[in-house]
């Protein structure tokens, strides 16, 4: 059977790559979860997967992605937020460690 080649709703600021389109549209029930997430749910999953440095990295947060929509999470676990929204400012620890790279003290 050929994958699905329709649009998924995308996050506040990041759009869904191929490789991340492809999982999310290799069942039903997958592109359902994905679909019911908010916006901002969305958001989350996309930065969280597209902030992997290495491509090994990006392939485990795309499976676990898929894992965490099916154990009914609506957000990705141990991910302080996505730091490119324009619509809210950063917190004090996003801005220090993730947008500063300000070492620990």
């Amino acid at each position: 059977m050929a994958k699905s080649k329709r649009e998924l709703p995308a996050g506040l600021v990041h759009a869904v790559p191929p490789d991340m389109h492809a999982a999310l549209t290799a069942t039903a029930e997958i592109t359902a979860l994905w679909q019911d997430l908010t916006a901002i749910g969305r958001n989350e999953f996309l930065c969280w997967v597209e902030d992997a440095k290495r491509q090994e990295t990006r392939a485990r947060r795309i499976q676990r992605t898929i894992e965490e929509l099916l154990d009914g999470r609506k957000r990705p676990c141990c991910w302080a937020g996505c730091i490119h929204r324009t619509d809210k400012k950063p917190g004090k620890w996003q801005q220090a460690v993730l947008i500063d790279r300000s070492a620990k003290s």
